[in-house]
């Protein structure tokens, strides 16, 4: 009511007080405003909130093999990027690298601000966070882990997740993943349809939403 509120009120009164706009400064630097969580945009936009059970279950439903390898990729970049927004953004499916030779399935932009994804992004190459979705009938092997970590570099970041419908030998993977990262070609974690619907009951419960302890336990077993 004092002052106004329009862009030319705005620019008289940082000139005439520019103490105010180094005060302004300060105080976004103290005080980062979140990004908008899933609910804050269901309360602005009148959108709906995900669905998670159709989210993990239109995953679940697609049947194991390469015929059905696309529609797998698919669901699974739809239940991710829900799930773990805002902490990873801005998902690109297929990116091209190396002139278009080599390609990876969802490649995300590690935005977090806490929790595990900081943390990473802190202590490791991890600008990017790169995805490859394995529907397969059997466990991967060293040609997929080959395969993603060839993917890895000091500026994409070298920091993977292999995600798969199930295994019968889990511990001789994660011993692979853990050759893996002692060999220093990168880090990667594994991700079945047992583990989404861990992180699925837990983003329902409202619990475990930024530290995404599930993820922090399979690291910790590549470097501990």
């Amino acid at each position: 009511e004092k002052y106004g509120a329009s862009k030319q009120t705005i620019t008289e009164l940082t000139q005439k007080f520019p103490e105010i706009l180094d005060k302004y400064k300060d105080h976004k630097r103290k005080y980062i405003q979140p990004p908008l969580s899933h609910e804050d945009f269901v309360g602005i936009t009148g959108a709906s909130a995900p669905d998670w059970d159709k989210l993990l279950q239109d995953v679940l439903d697609v049947p194991t093999g390469k015929d059905d390898a696309y529609d797998y990729e698919n669901n699974c970049e739809k239940l991710l990027t829900a799930l773990l927004y805002p902490h990873l953004t801005s998902p690109t499916k297929q990116q091209e690298i190396h002139d278009g030779r080599k390609r990876i399935d969802i490649t995300y932009a590690n935005s977090a601000k806490g929790g595990f994804f900081h943390w990473v992004g802190l202590h490791y190459p991890a600008m990017y966070v790169f995805i490859e979705c394995k529907n397969y009938k059997s466990d991967p092997a060293n040609p997929e882990l080959d395969q993603i970590a060839g993917r890895f570099s000091p500026g994409r970041g070298r920091f993977g997740i292999i995600i798969c419908r199930k295994f019968e030998n889990k511990p001789l993977f994660e011993k692979r993943c853990r050759d893996t990262a002692n060999d220093d070609r990168g880090f990667i974690i594994t991700i079945d349809d047992d583990d989404l619907k861990v992180l699925v009951d837990a983003r329902k419960a409202k619990k475990d939403a930024e530290a995404f302890e599930l993820f922090r336990t399979k690291f910790n077993k590549l470097i501990m």
